[in-house]
């Protein structure tokens, strides 16, 4: 019976590869091949130009494959950058028109005061002027 420890696995790892380790790779595996097989040089020649095609066809693919991840990376940062812009205009938005509305609302206030500054001086003035009546008609 076979232990579990006996049983071949495969490790995939997709961290950080890349195409130039896939390339030297691809590069190695033909380079023993070319060693370790017994053919005449027409053969090997042969061989050779079909795993240069495979290679290329291979490294067509990947290359294919990391422009469309670049392209979907890119319109997602496309989509924030948007996103994020818009909520920028929005909020200078809503800062201008707090500060129209609080521009307003300290103008009232200020009209207000100057009303009622107007009003105590006015009084204050009427006040004096009741005083120097009385005061005139007592000498």
């Amino acid at each position: 019976m076979r232990n579990s420890d006996d049983v071949p696995y495969i490790v995939i790892d997709q961290g950080s590869g890349g195409m130039g380790s896939f390339l030297v790779g691809a590069l190695v595996g033909a380079g023993l091949a070319l060693l370790f097989a017994p053919q005449t040089g027409a053969e090997t020649q042969e061989e050779i130009r079909e795993r240069a095609k495979k290679l290329r066809s291979a490294a067509e693919v990947r290359i294919k494959e990391a422009q469309q991840t670049l392209e979907v990376h890119l319109e997602s940062v496309r989509e924030e950058l948007h996103e994020r812009v818009d909520q920028i205009k929005e909020a200078v938005d809503s800062g201008r028109q707090a500060a129209v509305e609080a521009r307003g609302d300290l103008s009232e206030k200020l009209d207000r005061s100057k009303a009622a500054y107007r009003a105590g001086i006015e009084a204050a003035r009427e006040a004096g002027e009741a005083r120097e009546g009385k005061a005139s008609k007592g000498n």
